[in-house]
């Protein structure tokens, strides 16, 4: 059973708080989903999409952008992390921190370790979880990234306005 699969109380979180709570399938990082992201986010540099000239670079061809894999990590998360019992919904909340440490060569693949560092209730239904995140490439020793990345989880159906602007009074 996959991590997504699992569904773990409060307290099951709680006592993990320093553990490592899962880790991410495999995601191939292809030159069709590079240029994808390239057109979605304007960022045409020829270092993403660009093979041929890609080559001369000094990463021998092209490499994906370092926000396609940050982009990743919420379906990672799907993969890879349990969810909250009597969770409905998670907002992207932010970073603390965020490097980008290793290109991600075209057809490489990825995965996320999740580190739950931490997890506090912030009212009735809404806890701010805090993970560390890992994302490693397949037969690469370091990273392509770490981040510490925050998520507001809402337990009880209401809009994303609403819960924000209570999260930040």
């Amino acid at each position: 059973m996959s991590k997504a699969a699992e569904v773990w109380p409060v307290d099951t979180f709680r006592v993990r708080i320093g553990s490592e709570i899962g880790v991410s399938d495999w995601f191939v990082i292809d030159q069709r989903r590079i240029d994808s992201f390239a057109a979605v986010t304007q960022d045409h540099q020829f270092i993403h999409t660009d093979p041929d000239r890609a080559l001369a670079s000094p990463f021998g061809g092209t490499i994906a952008h370092g926000y396609l894999t940050l982009a990743l990590l919420s379906a990672m998360a799907a993969s890879g992390v349990p969810a909250l019992q009597g969770a409905t919904m998670g907002i992207n909340y932010g970073f603390d921190r965020l490097r980008f440490l290793t290109p991600v060569r075209v057809d490489s693949r990825v995965r996320a370790r999740f580190t739950l560092s931490g997890l506090s209730e912030r009212g009735e239904g809404r806890w701010l979880m805090a993970l560390g995140v890992v994302v490693e490439i397949e037969e690469v020793d370091q990273p392509a990234l770490v981040a510490d990345w925050l998520t507001l989880v809402l337990g009880e159906p209401q809009s994303c306005a609403t819960a924000l602007l209570q999260d930040s009074q």
